[in-house]
């Protein structure tokens, strides 16, 4: 036996592996919304329905206004983010390319008591779910001279209905709900955008935190995306799980809303979402909604 293989038995006798401390896995603080379709993708992951060697995912709950905030301090290793927070914070983050939220053809809603048309908008005082929300940046792209009230996305509905406001933007399962509140539908700003640009309408995505790297951004990308196709594949599990923070919505209204914003774009971009987003931050620069021009960046399971 040589010298080099005689210490090294040595050290193996003295050491043996039984005695060598576990590796910890790396504790990834992930945030994202209450809401139906966010709980229907994160379903495996929160359940333990897939696994992620290495990794130990600790979920925070917020809604997407309070999201977009807490990441200018990256308070989260992944985080939900408006894409139009996201034209602030790329310096921070970039965007995960599974997770997202597009509407093809359909989106926030601005709703009122009583018709209203485009025209009659100017400085009236619209309540809106936040002023880093895609949603505001398409409400004024389409309406530029609105005066935005800012409030909870869950006190719009009441807020219009109680004509505290002259109309609201809805978001999340409010889009659905309207009716039951005797309100009219303005615009559907999903189809606006789509008839304007031929484009899906990318409301928001899931996005990494930069100082934590590619490789693992890329075993992140690769759980979530995970995590979405294992709810995609047990929809009445994942359905079952995400109907406990359904606010007000049935069984049928739970799974349309969940259908409508967990689909395949959820699974991937591909190059027509990419196009969407940058589409939407470049006309959100053009309007002077945004202090620069934006580029942004797509973390894949393979590339970046």
């Amino acid at each position: 036996m040589s010298r080099a293989s005689s210490n090294s038995s040595a050290h193996r006798a003295d050491a043996p592996a039984s005695a060598q401390p576990a590796t910890e896995p790396r504790v990834i603080r992930v945030a994202h919304s209450p809401d139906a379709d966010d709980a229907f993708m994160f379903y495996a992951l929160a359940t333990g329905k897939v696994t992620t060697p290495g990794l130990k995912f600790v979920h925070v709950l917020a809604d997407i206004e309070t999201l977009n905030h807490a990441a200018r301090e990256e308070l989260y290793d992944v985080t939900a983010l408006s894409f139009y927070a996201y034209g602030f914070l790329h310096h921070k983050y970039v965007l995960l390319d599974c997770g997202a939220s597009f509407g093809e053809g359909y989106g926030p809603v601005l709703v009122a008591s009583h018709l209203l048309k485009r025209d009659d908008l100017a400085r009236r005082r619209i309540a809106v779910p936040g002023l880093w929300t895609t949603g505001y940046l398409v409400l004024k792209l389409w309406a530029p001279e609105i005066e935005a009230v800012p409030m909870a996305f869950d006190k719009i509905l009441d807020a219009v209905r109680e004509e505290t406001v002259d109309a609201g933007l809805l978001i999340h399962e409010g889009q659905l709900l309207f009716p039951q509140y005797g309100l009219h539908r303005i615009v559907d700003l999903g189809q606006w955008w789509l008839a304007e640009t031929g484009l899906p309408l990318p409301l928001g995505g899931n996005a990494i935190r930069r100082a934590l790297g590619v490789e693992l951004g890329r075993q992140v990308a690769r759980a979530i995306r995970h995590s979405v196709i294992f709810g995609l594949e047990h929809r009445d599990a994942a359905l079952s799980y995400a109907l406990q923070f359904a606010r007000d919505m049935d069984e049928h209204v739970a799974d349309r809303f969940v259908g409508m914003y967990v689909n395949r774009w959820t699974l991937g971009y591909n190059e027509r979402g990419r196009q969407a987003v940058r589409e939407l931050l470049h006309r959100a620069y053009q309007a002077a909604l945004l202090p620069e021009a934006v580029e942004p960046q797509f973390l894949s399971e393979e590339e970046l």
